[in-house]
């Protein structure tokens, strides 16, 4: 497996790798958005990525750098989301069993999204301790690979293949976004820009109400959750030490935003781009809006990670 941080060899492979098994997302624009904010606005659509998000790059990406002998016991992970899904959704696809670790708490949606994709589900209690026992138990009955949700480079090189394709795509720009949670996508994304287009400043958004990677960020070391009370569910995990390393290296900055501007943020993609996108998803876009003068007329690539939003819940 990938023991070092990947190199721009190592994403361009893992990309060609991992080809056959996810979608080429697009890249869209608005010209109201573009108004609104002063500045011209690329969006990376993964909320039209297989399981409705970018998680499928970073499973598919170490499913697929596994040996014959290895993948045949299977795929393991615990995870009551997006990451749950794309491993199950990767297994299915190479054709080996998964196992996936999911609280009791987790959305019957998504856990009934799982079982869709032929993936066993093994209930637990919805503490982290709870969850990386039971993975331990399971791993060690089947013999699965565990894969991680983002602290592992194989992960951030299959998360890194999303701004390759952006930056493939569209020339000269100034800033490429995304948000921040476990870290796996922001890394993954500033290696690349590193790698290919040194001068492109690589910006992180993050809830105020689930600030760890802004602190840590500041402090020079991973500073716990304090709370996760943000609607942008697919953020309120911490960094991992292999992620923040990446971060700490490569990233410009980390803004926060209030769950004011995010549900307002969101709200403008889905009336202007009629495009369904997650609360996460929003967040680079409120950085935008909430600095109009730092972002005057500047060209940025802005990641929309998933669309796997609970319409039931809506901020709206």
């Amino acid at each position: 497996m990938l023991q070092h941080i990947p190199t721009l060899e190592d994403i361009q492979a893992t990309a060609q790798r991992i080809a056959p098994i996810i979608h080429r997302t697009p890249v869209l624009t608005s010209k109201s958005l573009d108004e609104l904010s002063g500045a011209q606005l690329f969006f990376k659509c993964e909320n039209f990525q297989k399981i409705g998000a970018f998680k499928m790059r970073g499973a598919s990406s170490v499913g697929t750098l596994l040996d014959e002998e290895r993948r045949q016991k299977g795929l393991a992970t615990h995870s009551s989301g997006n990451h749950a899904q794309a491993v199950a959704l990767t297994a299915k696809m190479l054709g080996v069993p998964a196992y996936i670790v999911m609280p009791t708490n987790a959305p019957q949606v998504k856990k009934a999204a799982v079982l869709g994709y032929g993936a066993t589900v093994i209930d637990c209690e919805p503490t982290i301790e709870a969850r990386k026992a039971t993975l331990a138990q399971t791993v060690d009955k089947t013999g699965a690979y565990f894969i991680p949700p983002y602290n592992d480079y194989g992960v951030v090189a299959g998360q890194a293949t999303s701004a390759l394709e952006l930056l493939d795509e569209v020339d000269h720009l100034d800033i490429v976004m995304a948000p921040v949670g476990g870290g796996g996508l922001i890394s993954g994304t500033a290696l690349t820009c590193h790698y290919l287009r040194p001068e492109i400043e690589v910006i992180a958004g993050e809830p105020k109400n689930a600030d760890d990677a802004y602190r840590s960020f500041h402090s020079g070391k991973i500073e716990p959750v304090a709370t996760t009370t943000t609607i942008a569910d697919g953020l309120r995990t911490s960094l991992g030490e292999k992620t923040f390393g990446i971060i700490k290296e490569y990233v410009k900055d980390i803004v926060t935003v209030s769950e004011e501007e995010i549900t307002t943020a969101m709200r403008h993609i889905w009336e202007r781009m009629k495009i369904v996108i997650e609360p996460s998803c929003a967040v680079p876009l409120a950085v935008v809006l909430q600095q109009p003068e730092r972002f005057q007329n500047k060209k940025i690539g802005i990641i929309l990670t998933g669309g796997n939003v609970d319409l039931g819940k809506l901020p709206f």
